[in-house]
């Protein structure tokens, strides 16, 4: 049951790292339900700024499923 939980941990990390990764840069960020509902927010989402942070944020995801396989396998560091 331990590893299954883990399995499930790093498939969630990973789907989620990829999804912050690369949603910020298609065209679904600029057409969502909250830009059509907040036009400030328009200019925000749009910023190269946010966009990059959000991307930041599906690496350090992407980073946390690595460390999760490694433990999955008996590589981390003593």
């Amino acid at each position: 049951m331990r590893v299954l939980s883990r399995l499930v941990f790093l498939a969630y990390f990973v789907e989620v790292g990829l999804l912050l990764l690369v949603v910020p840069w298609s065209t679904f960020w600029e057409h969502n339900y909250f830009v059509q509902l907040w036009p400030v927010l328009d200019g925000v989402l749009r910023n190269n700024l946010v966009r990059g942070a959000v991307s930041g944020l599906g690496v350090i995801n992407l980073g946390a499923a690595m460390a999760e396989l490694a433990g999955l396998f008996g590589l981390k560091g003593k």
